[in-house]
């Protein structure tokens, strides 16, 4: 062992280079070198304008210490080309700047921030070992203290009750097309033998789940989730993916295959639904709906609200052309309906008529404008959109092609 020049981190000495390890980290400036394997990285973005921050790396040394990485707008096209989940790499010089307080995923008080004469370099022949992963796991209690308050990001393994509020007595259809376009899946899991879960997936870990179970041979039933957040909808505990968010099943890792063993040996566990969780939904005033909206974490969710009806809103398009495979809106091509759905973009698309009416309702506690869309609209009038239209057109033959429908009572 030797010692850095300020006498205060010790380093190990190999081909006389210091490699500082990811306990000694302090804050400040450090001309050393690291060493370490990349075990994930994402896109950090500001969460009311989009616009991005930097990149975020989880990264883990040969003592099994995991730190937390930061590379700033500047400097992403310079490191990014080599970099590769699961590689080992070594870092010389670099930054440690204090851990932000806000969504963590390592328990590190320092963040190794990359600066302008930081350099970053692939080891291909690595001599020692470092370890594929770590995980952070809490239990039901933990997730429940930590509610709503913006602070360290857990991981979360059990086995699924739930898929989108389908069984897996009988294998979930997942569609990938429909679950791209509405970016989001629930789950509903229990660690063990606690309290069933309600677990949000959303964007990309919304793809990669359905990805990935679709192209099980066997239904999987262990999930693991990376850096959770927790919130209180409702009154109910619930889980929501990150952009730092990532998915294993069964046999993808250690942990799920532990779980897997445990799960075969207490089937009395798997067979448990507790009906009351799995069915019940969110009841949310309106002034408490329009309360998570305005948190700079909040996302689409599922909530439920009991209010009257004030006014169907005239004067607006009460249905839009969309995409026949994914609903999204479709527009004009030089030839053909295009999809504006980036996930989508079917160029020769046939046009449905979707609903998308707006409708003006009140409780006892706040007035809004909800907007119905698709099978939302046709529940309340048992008619197609399509059908209206149709209908509409039919029975108005002379009227111009730009006529417009106007808004039907619901």
């Amino acid at each position: 062992m030797a010692m850095k020049r300020n006498g205060k981190s010790p380093v190990s000495s190999e081909s006389d280079e210091k490699v500082m390890f990811f306990k000694d980290v302090s804050l400040g400036p450090h001309a050393t070198q690291l060493r370490f394997r990349l075990i994930h990285f994402w896109e950090a973005r500001n969460p009311i304008k989009k616009t991005l921050i930097g990149l975020e790396l989880l990264l883990i040394d040969e003592l099994g210490t995991v730190i937390q990485g930061f590379i700033p707008p500047g400097r992403i096209k310079k490191y990014l080309p080599d970099m590769k989940q699961g590689s080992v790499y070594q870092l010389n010089n670099f930054y440690g700047s204090k851990n932000k307080p806000m969504y963590r995923v390592a328990d590190h008080i320092a963040t190794v921030s990359f600066t302008w004469n930081s350099e970053m370099s692939v080891l291909h022949e690595v001599p020692i070992s470092f370890d594929e992963d770590r995980f952070r796991f809490h239990s039901y209690e933990d997730f429940e203290a930590n509610c709503d308050l913006k602070g360290d990001l857990y991981d979360v393994v059990g086995h699924m009750k739930l898929v989108n509020g389908q069984t897996l007595i009988e294998r979930p259809i997942l569609d990938e097309v429909e679950i791209a376009a509405s970016r989001r899946i629930m789950v509903h899991v229990q660690s063990h033998d606690g309290p069933v879960m309600k677990l949000y997936l959303w964007d990309h870990a919304a793809t990669d789940f359905c990805k990935k179970f679709n192209s099980y041979e066997n239904t999987p039933t262990v999930l693991l989730v990376t850096t959770v957040n927790t919130k209180r909808l409702g009154g109910t505990l619930a889980l929501t993916s990150m952009s730092s968010t990532r998915l294993f099943m069964d046999y993808d890792v250690q942990p799920t295959k532990d779980y897997f063993t445990w799960l075969a040996s207490n089937p009395e566990i798997a067979n448990q639904v507790s009906a009351e969780v799995v069915t019940k939904r969110e009841a949310l005033t309106i002034a408490e709906i329009f309360s998570y909206m305005t948190q700079e974490s909040a996302k689409d969710a599922f909530f439920e609200c009991t209010a009257t009806i004030d006014d169907v809103v005239h004067g607006s398009a009460w249905y839009y052309i969309g995409c026949s495979e994914c609903h999204a809106k479709a527009t004009k091509g030089a030839t053909s309906l295009i999809c504006t759905n980036t996930r989508c973009e079917k160029v020769n698309t046939t046009g449905v008529a979707q609903y998308r009416a707006k409708i003006s309702v009140y409780d006892n506690s706040e007035q809004a404008f909800f907007v119905l869309l698709g099978d939302a609209g046709r529940e309340l009038t048992g008619r197609h959109a399509s059908e209206l239209v149709t209908n509409y057109f039919e029975a108005n033959e002379h009227k111009g092609a730009d006529h417009e429908v106007p808004v039907r009572k619901l």
